[in-house]
C-alpha cells in the first residue's frame, strides 16, 4: 500500500528438528543462541551472546573491530537462520549461521568471515561455538566422551564421569592422536552432558573437522560454560585473511536427547548417515564389505601372493581384495615395484574384477621419501623440499619402508600435485577403493612462505621422533586448518572424478576418526592393533557416535585352538566393516568351512542390521575377562541380533543380557544360531527388556549370535518377521 512503512526485519527465530529446537536472537552487535530445547521437555537458557572477534591485525598493528547487524542481509528460513554483521574499518562481513539438514537429529552451526578490503588481515582465534547454560546448582550432571582407538585402545576408552562444581575439563582431537603418558588420550570430537542414570534429558556437541580441535567444559555455581572449535594451543593463534578471501570456522552440531548415550547415539548415527555419508555408498547392497587385506604378509606381497589371496577370497565369499603397503617402489614413489609387480598393479586389479571382486589399494600419499625415480617426491629435491613441514637433516634416509616426511598439502602446489596424483593412481590401477594412511594433515611447519601463519620463533619446537622430523609451534593449528581444507577439497574432487570409488580413512590406525572425515570417506580403520579384544574395544567405543558400517576391524592371526575360538576371532571383527588380514590358505578344512558359513551369514542376516538398525551397548566395555556384547535391533524389520562374547573366567559359563529397544507388547522368537547351545524360544519384549536373555557357552573366549524376530499379525494369522 502506498505510504505504508516496510515491515521490520525479524530479530529472532526458531530452528527445530524432531528432537532439538533452538531460539536465535539477532543483537545489534552480537548474535545469541538464546535457548536450546529438548522438544516437549527441557530447555537450557544461554546466558551470553556469542562474542565476535574484537580486533584484527593490519600492517603489524592491532585494530579494534566494531560489528553492526545488517538486518537486510539476515535470513530466517525454515531450514536456515543466517545473521550478517559488518565492520566498516577494516571492511569485513561475518555470517553467523545455523541450519537443519535432516528432520531428525542435531542442528549445525558455522561462522564465515570475509575480508572485503584490499589488504591482508590477521585474524585471532574465533571459536566455532560458545555457550553458558543456566543450570540448577544442585542438579547432578555427568559428561560422556569417547577416546580414539589410535595405536591401540586404552583400558578405559569410554568416559562417563561426574561434572562437579569447579570442574575445568577439555578434550582435544587431531590427526596425530599419539598417546603420551603425561597427556589425556585424544577424543572423537564429541561431548555429551546429561543427568545421571541415563533416564533424564541431556545435550551434546560435536565438531565436523579433521584438524586440531578442542572442546572445553566448566561448571561453576548455576552455569555450565564451554566452547568448541579450533584448538588455540599452542598459541598465540592467528590466521591470514587475504584480500577478498574468507575464513570459515569448523562446523559444529548441537543436539538434545532423552535417555542416555545409546539413545542419543541412535539418533546421531542416523543423522551421520543421512547428512554426512556418501548416499551412493549407502545404496550399495554390499556395504559394508567383506575384505581380504594383504598386510598379513607385510611388505612381502607380490603379484603371485596377491593372486593367490584373490583366489582364496573368492573361495571364502569375500568381496574385495585390498593390496596394502609393499606394492610400490619407495615412499613418495607411488608406482609398482617392478621386482614384485613386473606387469603393474592394474593386471592384479583386473584379475580380481574377473573373479567378481573389487580391488583396493593402500597409499601414504602425503609422504615424501628419497627415491630419485621420475615422478617421485624426493625430500632433497628443491620443489618437494619447499612443501615439507621442515627441512630434512642432511643425508636423511627413512627408517620405515612405508613412511617418509609429511608434505603440507595446504601449499597450493602440493595440493595440485596430490589431486592429480590420486586421480592417476585410481585411473591407472583400476581401483574400486583407495586407502590413505600416515599423517595426511600436517601439524606445524617451520616455513614462513606457506599459506598458514609462520610460527612465532619463541614457540617453535622442532624435534625428531623415531628418526622423523616433527614441528610444534604457534602455527600448528593454522597449518592443520589449511591442510584439512585441502584434504577435503582433494577428496571432493576425487569423488566427482570417480563417483563409485570407496575411500578408506586410516592414519596409522585409528587416529583420524572424526565427523569431518566421515563426510569425506566411507569407512574408518579404528585401531592399529587387531586382536579380538582390541577390535571389540575400539568398536565398542566408536560405535557410540559413528555408524557401525563405517567402523572397520582388521582381523589378524590369533591363536585358535578350536572352532569356537576361531569363530570368536572372526566375530570380534564382524560387528561393522570386516577386513581379514592374514593368509587364510593355512587354515584347516574345518576352519575354511566355518569361515565360509560365517561370511555367508554376515551377508544374509548381519549386514542389513549393521547398516540400518539401532545399536545398544548391552554389556560393560570388553575386558577379555568378563562377558561383553552388542545388540542390534531394527524397528523397521522387526529383527535384531545379539553378539555375545564370553570372557576368560572358567566359572562364568552363562550371562544374562537385558535387551533394549523392543516393543514391550510384542512377542519375539529367539533363535540361537550355533547348534548345541540352546533351542529356539519365545518371549515378550517386556520380559526381554526386564529380565533379559541367558546365554550359555561351554568354553572361555567363545561367542554366540542370538537372533530375535518380532511376531506380527498378517491377514488374521500370526507370522514371524
Amino acid at each position: 500500500m502506498i505510504g505504508q512503512a516496510p515491515a521490520a526485519a525479524p530479530r529472532s527465530g526458531q530452528l527445530a528438528s524432531a528432537e532439538t529446537a533452538i531460539t536465535i536472537e539477532a543483537g545489534d552487535e552480537i548474535p545469541r543462541l538464546a535457548q536450546l530445547t529438548l522438544r516437549g521437555a527441557t530447555t537450557w537458557t544461554n546466558q551470553t551472546g556469542e562474542p565476535l572477534p574484537s580486533q584484527v591485525e593490519v600492517n603489524g598493528l592491532a585494530q579494534p573491530l566494531m560489528w553492526r547487524l545488517d538486518p537486510a542481509a539476515c535470513r530466517f528460513e525454515p531450514n536456515r537462520i543466517s545473521l550478517v554483521y559488518r565492520s566498516s574499518s577494516p571492511r569485513l562481513s561475518l555470517t553467523w549461521e545455523w541450519r537443519r539438514r535432516s528432520s531428525r537429529g542435531p542442528l549445525e552451526h558455522r561462522i564465515v568471515i570475509r575480508n572485503l578490503s584490499d589488504q591482508p588481515i590477521w585474524l585471532p582465534l574465533q571459536p566455532s561455538f560458545q555457550f553458558v547454560w543456566r543450570i540448577d546448582a544442585a542438579q547432578p550432571l555427568e559428561r560422556f566422551w569417547v577416546e580414539k582407538g589410535a595405536d591401540a585402545p586404552s583400558s578405559e576408552g569410554t568416559h562417563r564421569d561426574a561434572l562437579r562444581e569447579g570442574d575445568h575439563w577439555f578434550g582435544v582431537s587431531s590427526t596425530y592422536a599419539r598417546p603420551l603418558a603425561h597427556q589425556p588420550r585424544e577424543m572423537i570430537p564429541f561431548l555429551l552432558v546429561e543427568q545421571p542414570g541415563g533416564a533424564g534429558a541431556g545435550w551434546y556437541v560435536g565438531i565436523e573437522f579433521s584438524g586440531r580441535t578442542r572442546i572445553t567444559l566448566e561448571r561453576s555455581d548455576n552455569s555450565v560454560r564451554g566452547e568448541a572449535g579450533l584448538n588455540p594451543d599452542p598459541g598465540p593463534y592467528r590466521t591470514r585473511l587475504l584480500p577478498h578471501g574468507s575464513f570459515e570456522t569448523p562446523s559444529i552440531f548441537l543436539g538434545a536427547f532423552r535417555g542416555g548415550p545409546d539413545d542419543a547415539g541412535n539418533v546421531l548415527r542416523r543423522w551421520v548417515r543421512e547428512v554426512l555419508n556418501n548416499p551412493r555408498t549407502l545404496r550399495d547392497p554390499t556395504y559394508p564389505m567383506l575384505v581380504n587385506n594383504s598386510w598379513g604378509s607385510g611388505m612381502a606381497v607380490d603379484e603371485a601372493l596377491a593372486k593367490r589371496m584373490i583366489l582364496e577370497s573368492r573361495r571364502l565369499g569375500l568381496e574385495m581384495f585390498h593390496l596394502d603397503a609393499g606394492w610400490f617402489r619407495d615412499v613418495g614413489d607411488w608406482h609398482a615395484d617392478p621386482a614384485k609387480f613386473p606387469r603393474g598393479i592394474a593386471v592384479v586389479a583386473d584379475f580380481a574384477h574377473r573373479l567378481g571382486l573389487k580391488f583396493g589399494l593402500w597409499v601414504d600419499w602425503t609422504q615424501a621419501g628419497v627415491s630419485t625415480a621420475a615422478g617421485a617426491r624426493n625430500v632433497h629435491d628443491p620443489a618437494t623440499r619447499g612443501w615439507l613441514i621442515a627441512d630434512p637433516p642432511q643425508n636423511w634416509q627413512h627408517s620405515e619402508a612405508f613412511k617418509g616426511i609429511t608434505m603440507d598439502i595446504g601449499v597450493p602446489a602440493a595440493h595440485a600435485w596430490a589431486g592429480a596424483e590420486l586421480d592417476r593412481l585410481v585411473r591407472e590401477n583400476h581401483l574400486d577403493m583407495l586407502e590413505h594412511d600416515g599423517y595426511l594433515v600436517a601439524q606445524g611447519s617451520t616455513h614462513t612462505d606457506h599459506p598458514a601463519a609462520p610460527p612465532e620463533p619463541t614457540t617453535l619446537r622442532q624435534y625428531e621422533d623415531s628418526g622423523y622430523p616433527w614441528v610444534d609451534g604457534s602455527n600448528s593449528t593454522d597449518v592443520s586448518y589449511h591442510a584439512t581444507k585441502a584434504y577435503y577439497d582433494i577428496y571432493e574432487r576425487l569423488r566427482r572424478q570417480h563417483p563409485g570409488l570407496l575411500l578408506e580413512l586410516c592414519n596409522d590406525g585409528g587416529r583420524m576418526v572424526d565427523f569431518g572425515s566421515a563426510a569425506h570417506g566411507d569407512y574408518f580403520s579404528i585401531t592399529d592393533i587387531y586382536d579380538p579384544l582390541s577390535n571389540r574395544r575400539a568398536f565398542y567405543d566408536a560405535s557410540f557416535v559413528l555408524p557401525p558400517a563405517m567402523l572397520e576391524s582388521y582381523v589378524e592371526r590369533w591363536p585358535t585352538a578350536s572352532l569356537d575360538s576361531f569363530r570368536y576371532m572372526l566375530r570380534s571383527g564382524m560387528m561393522g566393516w570386516f577386513s581379514l588380514m592374514l593368509d587364510s590358505s593355512g587354515w584347516t578344512a574345518e576352519q575354511h568351512a566355518a569361515a565360509i558359513a560365517e561370511f555367508a551369514l554376515y551377508k544374509a542376516a548381519l549386514r542389513p542390521l549393521i547398516v540400518e538398525a539401532d545399536l545398544y551397548h548391552v554389556a560393560d566395555r570388553p575386558d577379555g575377562v568378563h562377558w561383553d556384547g552388542i545388540e542390534y535391533f531394527s524397528k523397521v524389520r522387526g529383527r535384531g541380533v545379539l553378539y555375545a562374547f564370553r570372557g576368560s573366567i572358567a566359572e562364568e559359563a552363562a550371562h544374562r543380557y537385558v535387551l533394549r529397544g523392543l516393543d514391550p507388547h510384542r512377542s519375539y522368537r529367539i533363535s540361537f544360531h550355533d547348534r548345541g547351545i540352546q533351542n529356539t524360544a519365545v518371549a515378550s519384549g517386556e520380559a526381554l527388556m526386564r529380565d533379559g536373555i541367558e546365554v550359555k557357552l561351554a568354553a572361555p573366549l567363545s561367542s554366540a549370535l542370538v537372533f530375535f524376530s518380532q511376531r506380527q499379525r498378517i491377514r488374521g494369522a500370526r507370522a514371524w518377521r
